[in-house]
């Protein structure tokens, strides 16, 4: 294990192995990636552990520097696991480039099946007990690893010390139908408050749009910027500065030119980092398949859901003369369309969105008997992440605290430095 140092703490790189197939344990193994990180001041003493889960699906864990947000109250009282869940970063990471090594789409896609929280929650069982030595440890779950830790506190409670979830909290029973119809709303309301908030970019908006409907961009790197590609950018509107990094987007985005105006390379550039899935495709490819359970497709269903909601549908909108609309965490056939990063893996995409045989993720009768501390930030309409499904499912987790608060977006476990984990460490203590 190599340990190295960064200010104010110690990081130490684990490596682990572990089935791909947990149904086979004797099967193929993968390697897993794991960053303990310690206060330097603490960095020999006989603290507890606590596992991060990113949220998602497919980011690797947050590559902090020194005691970054909330790491550092967090390595006040834990020897800290930033976990790259299997898939992501340094864990057997898969993507255009390493899945053909599976074969066909068919191979690929029953790959990929194997990548759902279910697995990663038993990876870090597998973990757990290399690192513990069986004693249970603290789960701390952003977003998609709230999902997770969910799952968690469905198959494993007896391994869990504490588990502290910071927006993600998922329904335990709705299908992506559902949870798309009811994220629609929620990606209007944050698109008229920006609109509200900077109502010059009502006709930038537009103009860009108008723009694209003529001639579609080519970005660097070889990403096709359509309208309903550039109406994506609307999922920074569910971060803390989002609606400010969405504006100074749109400011920037025409120069003068002989041939007249002309989108500029200023903002081409600026937009494909937030567009392209090269660095997280498994985000793409399983991001309806985190709702997928009980013997239903999800059949793409944020593009069918869209058609329930005509104020999203860009050529209307630029027909009638109304704001276009901005849309949020919602990934479409397109995407593997226009995206370099994703084009190679559209049948396979296909393929596992048309997949029926998911498996259950979460059992409401065990939840329901809980007897692990378990506090959780509610982000108030929230717009990843439904705030009456996260509700219903705190009330349906035994002794779960909640704190719901309108003061931090999606990102608040981020953007408020230690604030949200040191609340949500209270909460499970029963010291507020």
């Amino acid at each position: 294990m190599a340990s190295y140092r960064q200010p104010g703490v110690v990081l130490t790189d684990h490596h682990f192995t572990a089935p791909l197939d947990h149904g086979d344990p004797a099967g193929e193994q993968i390697e897993l990636y794991g960053r303990e990180v310690t206060s330097a001041a603490h960095a020999d003493a006989d603290l507890p552990w606590l596992v991060y889960l990113e949220g998602g699906p497919g980011n690797a864990a947050r590559r902090f520097v020194g005691k970054q947000a909330w790491l550092g109250r967090a390595t006040q009282d834990f020897r800290v696991l930033l976990l790259d869940q299997r898939g992501t970063g340094r864990s057997a990471p898969q993507n255009r480039q390493t899945l053909p090594q599976r074969g066909g789409p068919q191979s690929q896609a029953d790959h990929l099946a194997l990548f759902r929280a279910d697995s990663i929650v038993r990876d870090c069982e597998a973990i757990r007990q290399r690192l513990t030595g069986g004693a249970p440890w603290t789960v701390l779950g952003q977003s998609f690893g709230g999902f997770c830790a969910t799952h968690y506190l469905s198959t494993a409670p007896e391994s869990l010390h504490t588990v502290l979830i910071t927006g993600g909290l998922p329904s335990l029973d709705a299908h992506a139908d559902d949870v798309y119809r009811a994220a629609y709303p929620r990606i209007r309301r944050k698109v008229e408050a920006h609109y509200a908030r900077y109502p010059q970019d009502v006709e930038r908006a537009r103009r860009i749009a108008e723009r694209l409907a003529e001639q579609p961009a080519q970005l660097p790197g070889g990403y096709t910027l359509t309208v309903e590609a550039f109406q994506s950018l609307g999922i920074v509107l569910g971060g803390g500065e989002g609606s400010h990094q969405l504006h100074y987007l749109l400011e920037n985005a025409f120069v003068r030119t002989a041939a007249g105006h002309e989108l500029s390379d200023a903002f081409q550039e600026a937009v494909r980092p937030i567009l392209s899935f090269a660095a997280n495709p498994l985000y793409a490819v399983l991001h309806e398949a985190i709702y997928a359970q009980g013997g239903r497709p999800t059949a793409w269903a944020a593009e069918r859901v869209r058609a329930e909601f005509p104020e999203f549908d860009a050529a209307k909108a630029l027909a009638d003369d109304q704001p276009l609309m901005f849309t949020g965490e919602t990934i479409h056939p397109w995407h593997f369309e226009v995206d370099p990063a994703l084009r190679p893996l559209r049948e396979t995409a296909e393929l596992l969105a048309g997949r029926t045989d998911w498996a259950p993720l979460y059992d409401p009768a065990l939840l329901a008997a809980n007897e692990v501390p378990v506090a959780a930030a509610v982000y108030h309409d929230d717009m990843y992440v439904d705030t009456d499904d996260s509700l219903r499912t705190a009330r349906g987790v035994r002794g779960l605290r909640t704190w719901v608060t309108d003061e931090y977006e999606h990102d608040g476990v981020r953007a408020s430095g230690p604030r949200v984990v040191d609340r949500l460490l209270a909460l499970a203590r029963q010291e507020l």
